[in-house]
């Protein structure tokens, strides 16, 4: 009977869980659907728009990592499809709409391409190899005249006739949206599925007939579309942008949102991007030393939280269960 109980119980707990779920996802669209209707400032929705762009990147950047790769030139993909359509734009006079897929695509062919050749590395390999071919990126961007060299690349056509700033932000939410939603169908697809089960073992993959090249360098040219669609689009709405900007440390401020958040759940690298974004924003007063606090909490996260931010409820609500029931131990004992 109390098997039954328990079983009814848990049964219960799901299905709360199941409207739960969908039910803050509708909570937070709405939140940020509504959010420019009631704070108008300028430089909140330019912080918040940084924050959709930085999400995406993230997002992509943990959807090559189910394969079982860790990637260490995401930031330089960001740019590869930055500077692209930048210059179809600036140089050849296209719209930035048009350059904008076009540039996602090709960024996309360029990814694939490189799984090809990485296609036999793996783990500390593949990371190696992928953070010189990014290393390698930067220095050709510096090296041609029209991409600006070292100075960096001014001028970019904007996005759209307006400079205001809601504009953008409505349209980085949506394109947010669109990209995590794909990336999401993508993972939990009969590929992901796949990739999955790459990652935990490769060789048992090979062994039942799965091309484990091939699917790894498809799960690159996804990951590198939707980094370089967002680069694209940053480079639009930024106007101007230097090589710098998408450097190691900017691969390293993107392993940062997925392993702060959660590299094991979809949710992980969203919760860490929008952490870090806005943690700065409550210690303003404090900023020159925010990597120091990011860097703390990444230590943190990894001694005391190793599934992430996204992990933080769970942990809680475990605490205040086992507190509970010592309670009520103690009390019975006692009585």
């Amino acid at each position: 009977m109390k098997r039954m109980s328990a079983e009814h119980q848990n049964s219960i707990n799901k299905s709360k869980e199941k409207i739960a779920k969908p039910v803050l996802l509708a909570v937070l669209i709405a939140f940020f659907a509504l959010f420019p209707l009631f704070v108008r400032s300028p430089y909140y929705l330019h912080i918040l728009s940084l924050t959709f762009i930085y999400t995406v990147a993230a997002v992509s950047l943990r959807t090559i990592t189910i394969s079982g790769q860790f990637p260490l030139a995401h930031g330089a993909f960001m740019g590869i499809g930055a500077y692209l359509s930048a210059l179809m734009a600036k140089f050849w006079g296209w719209l930035p709409l048009l350059c904008i897929p076009l540039s996602a695509l090709a960024t996309a062919v360029i990814g694939m391409l490189v799984g090809f050749l990485f296609s036999r590395l793996r783990s500390l390999h593949y990371a190696v190899g992928s953070l010189f071919f990014g290393i390698g990126v930067i220095y050709i961007i510096y090296a041609f005249p029209c991409t600006g060299g070292y100075t960096g690349m001014m001028g970019i056509p904007r996005l759209f006739q307006t400079a205001d700033k809601m504009t953008y932000y409505y349209f980085f939410l949506v394109l947010a949206l669109i990209s995590i939603v794909a990336l999401y169908r993508f993972e939990f697809s009969h590929i992901g599925t796949i990739l999955k089960a790459i990652a935990q073992s490769h060789l048992v993959a090979s062994s039942v007939g799965i091309n484990e090249a091939w699917y790894r360098i498809l799960v690159n040219g996804v990951g590198c579309f939707f980094v370089g669609l967002i680069g694209a689009g940053y480079a639009h709405y930024n106007m101007a942008m230097s090589p710098t900007a998408f450097n190691f440390m900017a691969t390293l401020w993107l392993c940062m949102y997925v392993l702060i958040g959660g590299i094991n759940s979809f949710a992980g690298p969203i919760i860490g991007t929008f952490f870090l974004f806005l943690l700065p924003e409550f210690v303003r007063d404090l900023q020159e030393y925010s990597p120091y606090f990011s860097a703390l909490l990444l230590l943190i996260v990894i001694f005391f939280m190793p599934r992430g931010l996204v992990s933080l409820p769970a942990l809680l609500k475990s605490y205040f269960l086992k507190r509970g029931e010592g309670e009520r131990i103690s009390n019975v004992s006692g009585s």
